[in-house]
Formats: C-alpha cells, sequence, structure tokens
C-alpha cells in the first residue's frame, strides 16, 4: 500500500489555482472534488490501517476515485475553455 494521500492540488499541480476557483464557482465540479476528496481520505485511511476494509472495498473506492480524477480532468478542460 502507497499511502500517498493523492490530493487533487497534487494530482494537478498546474491547475491547483484553477481548481480552487472552479470549486467556489460551479456546483457540479465542487461535488466531484468533495466526492474526490471524501473518496480519497478513505482510501487513506484504509492503507494506513486506521479504517479496516475488505481488498474489494479497497479495490472498489481506488476504482472511484480513478473515475472521479477522470472526470474532473475532463471539467478542467470543459469549463476552462469555455
Amino acid at each position: 500500500m502507497s499511502h500517498v494521500r493523492h490530493e487533487l492540488d497534487e494530482e494537478f499541480p498546474a491547475d491547483a489555482e484553477t481548481i480552487r476557483r472552479l470549486a467556489g464557482e460551479n456546483a457540479e465540479f465542487a461535488a466531484l472534488a468533495e466526492r474526490y476528496h471524501l473518496v480519497n481520505g478513505e482510501i487513506h485511511r484504509i492503507e494506513t490501517g486506521e479504517d479496516p476494509a475488505s481488498d474489494v472495498r479497497w479495490e472498489d473506492l481506488k476504482k472511484e476515485r480513478l473515475m472521479l480524477k477522470d472526470s474532473i480532468a475532463k471539467q478542467i478542460t470543459t469549463l476552462t475553455k469555455a
């Protein structure tokens, strides 16, 4: 297990300011970012042993985080070109 937090500003360092701006301006983007934050935190707690979880639950959360990250990346591209 990696124990790396994978925060959005670390995943998208060039877009950190854009992420903060969009989260304040766009409700859909803010909801995606919040869900990413919650899922990411749960993964981190599992990886550090703070919260127990089955391997299936852990893998499902990692898949959800990846889908959220993809959606956020698309939103960044779409909303900054609009």
